[in-house]
């Protein structure tokens, strides 16, 4: 019987984060950038970038964020390019799917938006630092959720076998992330590293996060996606913003709403439960 009561907490705990959004939403305009994200304007930046720098470069590569393995090849490549890097946005996600692990044996959820991003970051974290300066620091963007209010973390379970809901799973992904966010920026600070964290939510976005929804709760959705839903465009808008923003240089430990700092849950600031998460999750992706 608990185990019942403990899905239908976190599943009606997620809808009632979302109505709340999707009422900020409806009253309130989206954050945007004083540049637009319209694709000619895309180009004129590129074309800008290459003719003053006459050797800007865009170049994809590979990483699969459910796979520790790929992460580990992603860092190594991108180490031997010898290229700083001053922004790492963790962008990576899903959402409310079907109980699957990665092939790591994790719980898909917090695989993948979680430990995947945590074992990234930190791999990266030397290049982060030396790429930084006093006045100039490097910068971490991490994507949250508002579904973090709704998020439990509970240690000894981290991988749902007890009682899988994917509702539970998502906002439990999106608050270990916050958690993270916050122990990393103070051994940041502790250390004098030119590293800041920030952590962002888009805010209900109209993306193909939602198609895991169940039949009828798509069909409840459309009516209101277009109406009240951000689009992706708006919803890159907060987390652009704190990778570049002049005001937030050296500034880190946010959590960022709409362009605006915003208190996240009380939870997600315990620093006990940072503490163990961040101990946990080093002995999961093999750090010392």
């Amino acid at each position: 019987m608990w185990w019942l009561l403990t899905c239908v907490l976190g599943f009606v705990r997620l809808y009632l984060d979302g109505v709340r959004v999707l009422l900020y939403q409806l009253f309130n305009r989206s954050f945007t950038l004083p540049a637009g994200n319209e694709e000619q304007e895309g180009l004129a930046a590129v074309k800008k970038i290459q003719e003053e720098f006459n050797q800007g470069k865009v170049e994809f590569m590979y990483l699969d964020l459910a796979s520790l393995t790929s992460v580990r090849n992603f860092v190594q490549r991108y180490k031997a390019k010898g290229l700083p890097l001053h922004v790492l946005v963790n962008n990576a996600g899903v959402m409310l799917v079907p109980e699957r692990r990665t092939e790591d044996g994790f719980e898909l959820h917090f695989g993948l938006n979680y430990l995947g991003h945590f074992l990234l970051t930190n791999l990266l974290l030397d290049v982060l630092k030396k790429s930084g300066k006093p006045g100039k620091c490097s910068r971490i963007v991490v994507m949250s959720s508002a579904t973090h209010y709704g998020g439990r973390l509970t240690l000894d379970d981290l991988q749902g076998r007890m009682c899988y809901s994917a509702h539970g799973a998502y906002a439990q992904s999106k608050l270990a992330l916050l958690l993270f966010s916050y122990h990393l920026q103070d051994q940041l600070w502790v250390r004098g590293d030119s590293v800041t964290i920030n952590a962002v939510d888009p805010g209900m976005v109209d993306t193909a996060l939602y198609d895991n929804l169940s039949s009828p709760a798509q069909l409840a959705k459309k009516p209101f996606a277009k109406l009240l839903f951000r689009t992706p465009a708006e919803g890159a808008s907060t987390a652009i913003y704190a990778a570049a923003a002049s005001e937030l240089e050296g500034i880190g430990g946010l959590y960022l709403y709409n362009g605006r700092k915003t208190e996240s849950s009380a939870l997600s600031r315990d620093q006990r439960l940072q503490s163990k998460l961040w101990k946990v999750s080093c002995t999961l992706v093999g750090l010392q």
